[in-house]
């Protein structure tokens, strides 16, 4: 298509060769009016020049101007030339070019402050792209996830067997869900969406509500403990004072001495019984030191190693060459890895009792790396089922007959007291495996 800077020269080549052979033609012989002509066509081209670059510099000036909005280049502004309509036009490029610019900024700094309130969330946040692909995420999801973003970003939700990302993908848009991964943590799942350009794009924020419900959970439980602990220890208290009294009036050998002896036991377990609830209700804070994990689970190993072996189990260890070092409450983070062995032991025990002959000897593998910063502690004991698992830290449950289900829970209050994350589950192997991660 021609342009109208070519069209407007055409135009006026035309015209005046017109007007140049008509007055050659006309007065050819009157040279005087023949030369007046002339300088009339001279004239009338000086003219239509100066009305071309009239005409043509505002769209000159027009094509600048878009050229540098092409480049989202706002920065370009024009001065005025002294010309009305001129000087109109540049009014109103450059009022359109500083709001524009004055838009992008204010957007970028939204934008700006948008990604780093995203990026430093403590709630996790999974942006997903028009196809439902991860197009982005925060470092929460990672930390959640025990995923890197590079091994999320541009993959479907589909596309893993995470169990967070498998409920996900069956949200409905405005729907949120609560899930409990292990029985352990807990998460509040909600899915929302955006506009962009003129399509919805989908978002879920996963909220972290393990903490949350630990208190509220230890709260409830450690309220019923102490007015449980309060009312046993005062009737045990009258009750022993009583019979105490009464088996020092029996004969040596009555039978109702020996009754009586026998309650006052039953008594004592009670009472022990109780101060087990209480002393995990009274926990108190860690006091954090440095200290040697290597060296912690050599000692604990050397402790229960006696107790393994009379039951026919093995307790191995590989640990890291190069000392272990965090910060942890020595005492506590004992009492918890002793506990994780006996658990083991008395696992590998029962499964040893119910397969008899067939059973597999006892193997309890204790291990630290550096890479992932943390110790593992598996056996080949009876396993963990999927039912179980859920609930396995539960105040109160237990499998065992005889049980009290405080063991795991005690564990539990350690490690959540330290802010180190924990797993317990039994894989294709039946291998259970203890996860500590510092």
């Amino acid at each position: 298509m021609m342009k109208i800077r070519t069209k407007f020269l055409l135009f006026m080549v035309v015209i005046h060769s017109v007007m140049i052979g008509l007055s050659f033609y006309i007065f050819q012989d009157n040279k005087v009016v023949f030369i007046i002509s002339e300088v009339f066509v001279l004239i009338s081209i000086f003219i239509a020049w100066q009305l071309y670059n009239d005409l043509i510099a505002p769209i000159r000036l027009l094509m600048t101007g878009i050229d540098a909005m092409r480049d989202k280049d706002f920065s370009v502004k024009f001065l005025k030339v002294g010309k009305i309509e001129m000087d109109m036009l540049i009014d109103v490029y450059n009022g359109m070019v500083e709001q524009l610019r004055h838009e992008r900024t204010q957007q970028e700094q939204q934008h700006y402050f948008l990604e780093k309130l995203v990026q430093t969330s403590p709630t996790g946040i999974l942006i997903l792209d028009f196809d439902d692909n991860i197009a982005n995420i925060n470092p929460k999801v990672s930390e959640i996830l025990g995923l890197e973003a590079r091994e999320l970003i541009g993959k479907s939700i589909f596309d893993f067997d995470k169990v967070l990302l498998q409920a996900i993908s069956t949200l409905k848009t405005g729907e949120s869900k609560t899930i409990s991964l292990n029985g352990i943590q807990t998460y509040k799942c909600q899915k929302s969406h955006f506009i962009d350009r003129g399509f919805p794009r989908y978002f879920v924020m996963i909220e972290e509500l393990t903490a949350e419900i630990l208190q509220a959970e230890k709260k409830a439980y450690g309220k019923v403990i102490r007015m449980m602990a309060h009312e046993v220890n005062n009737s045990i208290g009258s009750v022993n004072s009583i019979l105490d009294t009464t088996v020092q009036l029996q004969e040596h050998d009555s039978d109702i001495k020996y009754a009586l002896e026998i309650a006052i036991q039953r008594n004592d377990h009670l009472n022990y019984f109780m101060r087990n609830f209480a002393d995990m209700v009274r926990l108190p804070e860690p006091r954090p030191e440095k200290i040697d994990l290597n060296e912690l689970l050599r000692n604990v190993v050397q402790l229960m190693e006696f107790k393994a072996s009379a039951l026919g189990i093995r307790l191995e260890t590989q640990l890291t060459e190069m000392p272990f070092l965090i910060s942890a409450d020595l005492h506590q983070l004992e009492q918890v890895i002793i506990n994780i062995i006996k658990n083991s032991i008395e696992s590998i025990e029962i499964r040893k009792l119910r397969q008899s002959d067939s059973a597999p000897d006892g193997l309890i593998n204790i291990k630290t790396t550096f890479t992932k910063k943390q110790l593992v502690i598996e056996d080949n004991g009876l396993g963990i089922s999927p039912e179980v698992e859920q609930q396995i830290f539960s105040p109160f449950f237990t499998t065992k007959e005889n049980g009290q289900g405080i063991g795991l829970t005690l564990i539990r209050e350690v490690l959540v007291n330290h802010g180190f994350q924990y797993s317990l589950k039994t894989n294709e192997d039946k291998v259970t495996a203890f996860q500590i991660r510092f």
